[in-house]
């Protein structure tokens, strides 16, 4: 926590020491800040930290120096990424609606590389691409409500290790449906439990 009121002179109030950071930092109210960016654990064999798959945290700064991550939610292994992570347009929040939601490409590692030297360097594959939706509030975190993807279970088959063209880059919500756009085209789905409407 930085206090920039001279900005001349700025001074450090208070830090906290977390597993993982954060890229992006957005305001829930005056007191809590939501974080999103990538968990990390220590590598076995050396004097460093391997990051991992996307990282949720609500923030409490009501004391500057005190901050405290309130909650905390893992997505993925190493190699899952998000464009919130570097544009904070792919960010869909409404406090007054407890709505989260936000593109992402989630990786997961194989039962053999599980059981590897060390398994927090490897880089799995992916399996899924689209939206996450979360209900968001203070005294239950994160949760999950639905996910959304334009990709087919075909499409999954024939993509391998790759997946292109129907990538999920913005969420927009209209009235009580959540809209999902990708170069494809344009899903509809139900805001409260993510249930699909409509596409084209």
């Amino acid at each position: 926590v930085i206090d920039v009121q001279d900005p001349s002179n700025p001074r450090l109030l208070g830090k906290l020491k977390i597993p993982g950071y954060s890229d992006y930092l957005h305001p829930y109210d005056e007191n809590t800040l939501i974080g999103i960016g990538k968990d990390a654990l220590p590598s076995k064999q050396e004097d460093f930290a391997w990051y991992l798959g996307v990282k949720l945290s609500l923030f409490d700064v009501r004391d500057p120096a005190n901050p405290k991550e309130l909650s905390t939610y893992s997505i993925g292994d190493r190699g899952t990424e998000s464009p919130l992570l570097h544009n904070h347009k792919a960010l869909l929040f409404e406090k007054d609606r407890d709505l989260l939601a936000f593109p992402i490409r989630i990786h997961k590692l194989s039962d053999s590389q599980k059981q590897s030297g060390d398994p927090n360097s490897a880089w799995g594959d992916p399996v899924f691409q689209g939206a996450h939706v979360y209900s968001l509030t203070l005294e239950d975190g994160f949760t999950l409500r639905g996910t959304v993807t334009h990709y087919s279970e075909a499409d999954l088959l024939k993509a391998g290790s790759y997946l292109y063209g129907k990538d999920i880059d913005r969420i927009v919500r209209v009235g009580d449906s959540l809209l999902t756009v990708s170069m494809w085209g344009v899903q509809s789905h139900t805001e409260k439990d993510v249930k699909k409407e409509g596409s084209m």
